[in-house]
């Protein structure tokens, strides 16, 4: 309440002079912030709380609401609605948030156990004396290893997008910019390698500038945000609006096949298939998804055009881990997941403002943020030291993992079939560790599913949940009987 009447105090005042009150240009506020639309989304807990979470600037809330959501909030009229977007915009309101909350930076500390990232770990938890050297060394390591990620923010000052007034995508594209973020990292990982560590001392590798190029805000760059709206269309994406992960994952899918150009898998700007990862073959049943072999096959061969049994693969596979607040049982196996060699991360974060989870510490995952404004940039021959240094940041962001929005998606990169093979071992692994609540299994066919469903008989849960506890928990929670525990 105290904050609350802070900040209509500041509010108050902001609405009391008309000089204050800055225009607000309607064609770059978000469509369901834009003065007049009488209609505004925040997260499912309070007004305040969604303008204030903790580890984000005021600015970044403005951001693809969670799909547990169920409630909207109601401006009365377009002058509170113009006072509200003026005062999360004030330079004073952000300094004031991080006074009160923090800005989600952090010192990382060896006395919080070995940080695992994107399937590597760095040991800086040695303790022994004789190992001071050693594990400052270790600490260097890791912090090259995280600014060598590739960090995709919004953008502003770029060309219009499609037939909208829009030349920024501020407040609204940090799921876009998350997603980027993963592949551009799938990217990496295929044509430079894990081990690969941008150095100031050397020549920007070649491949390197490319992978940038492909992500630059231009309809020109195969994976822009331009070419990214026009793909998902189908799948609700709007100049503008919010989006969640399943449908940010079915738009790679489409923006793969669309940017398709040559029979050349060398030459494709994403030199590999694509695999969203769903609960059955039409993705509408409930449950843990099923890593289907069979069909994962299939997604190299038709890449291939049937010229290859097996490609490059990036598999996505988005979930829904809760309704509010993402169930504790899951956050083990999350964890988990950063220690497959394959491992790409998660697109997640706070409800309402998406991250790119790249590691954990602990109970702590490591992101990079795209929610920092920066000039657009066009990535060229000259200068690209000073045009690439924006693509990447050594500030070290960190959030509990049990306060992440529970719809997200992970992501794996599979360089080949022996690769493929390692990481159904380990996921297969990983379920049998989960007490009967995996994140997602691994099966041969759909048919081997279809058979043990019928051994289990009318209702079987086909092996995903043995534990009816966990359904009862979310149906608890619900207030009804049905499982919600994932409905993609």
């Amino acid at each position: 309440m105290v904050l609350k009447s802070i900040c209509e105090r500041i509010i108050g005042a902001t609405c009391s002079s008309k000089s204050s009150v800055e225009t607000i240009d309607n064609s770059q506020v978000p469509a369901s912030l834009k003065v007049g639309s009488g209609e505004s989304k925040y997260p499912n807990t309070s007004l305040w709380s969604g303008f204030f979470p903790s580890g984000f600037l005021v600015s970044e809330t403005h951001s693809e609401p969670s799909p547990s959501e169920k409630k909207a909030v109601y401006f009365g009229n377009s002058g509170w609605a113009a006072a509200v977007w003026k005062v999360v915009n004030s330079g004073s309101m952000r300094r004031f948030q991080e006074r009160v909350l923090g800005t989600g930076r952090t010192e990382i500390s060896s006395s919080d156990g070995d940080i695992w990232l994107l399937g590597v770990c760095h040991n800086i938890s040695q303790q022994e004396s004789t190992a001071n050297v050693d594990a400052s060394n270790e600490f260097a390591a890791f912090e090259q290893d995280f600014s060598s990620k590739i960090l995709v923010t919004y953008r502003k000052g770029f060309d219009a997008i499609g037939d909208s007034k829009y030349t920024s995508d501020v407040y609204w594209g940090c799921m876009f910019r998350s997603s980027q973020m993963l592949v551009a990292q799938a990217l990496l990982f295929h044509k430079l390698g894990r081990s690969w560590r941008k150095n100031i001392d050397k020549p920007l590798d070649k491949e390197y500038i490319e992978i940038l190029q492909s992500f630059g805000d231009s309809e020109a760059s195969a994976f822009s945000i331009h070419n990214l709206l026009q793909a998902g269309k189908d799948y609700g994406l709007a100049v503008g609006s919010w989006v969640g992960p399943y449908a940010m994952c079915r738009t790679w899918e489409v923006l793969a096949r669309n940017q398709r150009e040559t029979d050349n898998l060398a030459e494709q700007p994403l030199p590999m298939a694509i695999y969203v990862v769903s609960g059955d073959e039409d993705g509408e049943r409930g449950g843990a998804p099923v890593v289907c072999i069979e069909d994962a096959s299939k997604r190299c061969s038709d890449f291939s055009r049937g010229k290859l049994v097996w490609t490059p693969l990036l598999l996505l596979v988005p979930l829904v881990l809760g309704l509010d607040k993402i169930n504790p049982r899951y956050i083990p196996l999350l964890q988990s997941t950063f220690k497959f060699p394959q491992s790409l991360g998660i697109l997640g974060g706070k409800p309402g403002a998406s991250t790119y989870l790249i590691g954990v510490q602990g109970d702590k995952a490591l992101y990079l943020d795209p929610h920092e404004v920066q000039q657009v940039v066009n990535i060229n021959g000259e200068s690209q030291e000073t045009s690439t240094s924006s693509y990447h940041s050594n500030v070290i962001r960190h959030i509990p993992l049990d306060s992440i929005d529970p719809s997200l998606a992970i992501g794996f990169y599979c360089r080949d079939k022996d690769d493929f093979d390692d990481f159904c071992s380990r996921a297969s692994k990983l379920a049998e560790e989960s007490n009967g609540a995996p994140l997602f299994t691994v099966a041969q066919s759909w048919r081997f599913l279809s058979q043990t469903a019928s051994n289990n008989g009318p209702g079987g849960n086909l092996g995903f949940q043995d534990d009816d506890s966990v359904a009862m928990d979310v149906a608890n929670e619900a207030g009804n009987n049905e499982d919600d525990w994932q409905l993609l």
